[in-house]
């Protein structure tokens, strides 16, 4: 919908594609579906979850198995975003690195976009 021809809508690295194989395979899923929603201390937050099937309105991202579905409303918002999976001491989960996002609150959980 917001596309470059030729140009995916995000990226993926190989570490967060491996991870999403995993778990799309763990509960027989069709994919991630990734969005935003209104929330958190700076205004808007990621959403995620794994379906049984895609919406036609999705924007549909494959990689090395992996498939990522963008919600309609959050396509305009996450486009450029590189979706990485990170594993520290303490923690460990996807990080969307998003050129789009302007302000970001400390705990990072929460996003805000320009004009939001």
């Amino acid at each position: 919908m917001f596309g470059i021809p030729g140009k995916q809508a995000v990226s993926i690295t190989d570490k967060a594609a491996a991870q999403i194989v995993k778990l799309m395979n763990a509960g027989d899923k069709k994919g991630l579906r990734i969005g935003v929603k209104k929330g958190g201390c700076a205004g808007m937050e990621y959403t995620m979850e794994y379906v049984d099937e895609v919406d036609p309105m999705d924007e549909v991202v494959e990689q090395e198995g992996a498939r990522v579905m963008i919600a309609p409303m959050a396509q305009m918002f996450l486009f450029g975003t590189e979706i990485d999976y990170e594993v520290s001491l303490l923690e460990a989960g996807f990080k969307f690195n998003n050129p789009n996002v302007t302000e970001a609150c400390g705990c990072g959980e929460s996003i805000k976009f320009e004009g939001m």
